[in-house]
């Protein structure tokens, strides 16, 4: 985790020197384990967690807010949650969205991935707040798929709408950018799409390829996968252009 708290500093650095009004980080940013035991193992709460400490104190000293990805233990011990914070530039989480759509799945010739083994579902639509580069909706990775989420946060008049995520090569190749531009069409929102990238471990790598989507549908900035060195993509977003 202290290597992951490393890149993601590196990123803040790199945010503020591009004038940046917020970070969106990964899902899973903190750690993603070989197994659903070491994934249970690894969990800390907020309060006790050095990754979330740390980045608490980056938003301050940057004045930034920080969107990222974590791993919160759950009530019963069991299992973890797969949650997504808005850390804003004080320092203080003001919302927590818990991933709905869990990712169970076995690719031919591909990595086996039974999420639901070691993490508990969330149960509700968080509603969009308000955010220096506009009305946010918070969504995690596999939520991607399915447009009702979405949909349901634009009733709510988000107007930017994020899916931090650490998709598999072979459905990233296969769907990441259609599935990205179409939830920007369908909702009539800017899409911001912070991707882990590249080899985690010996069981799993990332696709990759973050992704900022206008309205149109248009990839405003996009990252490659190879994920050696953390990088930034940057788009000027601008929701007075998209209100009807």
């Amino acid at each position: 985790m202290a290597g992951n708290l490393s890149q993601c500093r590196a990123l803040v650095h790199k945010a503020v020197s591009a004038g940046a009004k917020a970070l969106f980080l990964p899902e899973a940013s903190d750690y993603i384990g070989t197994s659903s035991d070491e994934t249970i193992a690894l969990v800390k709460s907020i309060e006790e967690s050095e990754f979330v400490r740390g980045l608490q104190q980056e938003a301050i000293c940057a004045s930034l807010p920080i969107n990222v990805g974590i791993h919160e233990p759950t009530a019963g011990g069991k299992k973890v949650k797969n949650t997504l914070i808005w850390i804003d530039e004080h320092g203080k989480i003001l919302h927590r969205y818990q991933k709905l759509h869990l990712f169970d799945v076995n690719i031919d010739g591909g990595p086996i991935l039974e999420e639901s083994k070691s993490v508990e579902k969330g149960t509700e639509i968080v509603p969009p707040f308000e955010t220096p580069v506009g009305r946010l909706g918070m969504t995690i990775c596999f939520d991607l798929r399915f447009p009702e989420i979405g949909l349901a946060l634009k009733r709510q008049n988000a107007q930017v709408t994020v899916f931090p995520s650490a998709f598999t090569v072979p459905t990233g190749k296969a769907h990441w950018e259609i599935l990205l531009r179409a939830r920007a069409i369908e909702t009539q929102s800017y899409v911001i799409a912070a991707a882990q990238a590249g080899q985690h471990n010996s069981k799993r790598i990332s696709y990759g390829h973050s992704m900022i989507v206008s309205p149109w549908g248009e990839v405003l900035a996009q990252l490659g996968e190879s994920g050696a060195e953390p990088d930034l993509a940057t788009a000027d977003i601008d929701c007075m252009e998209n209100l009807h």
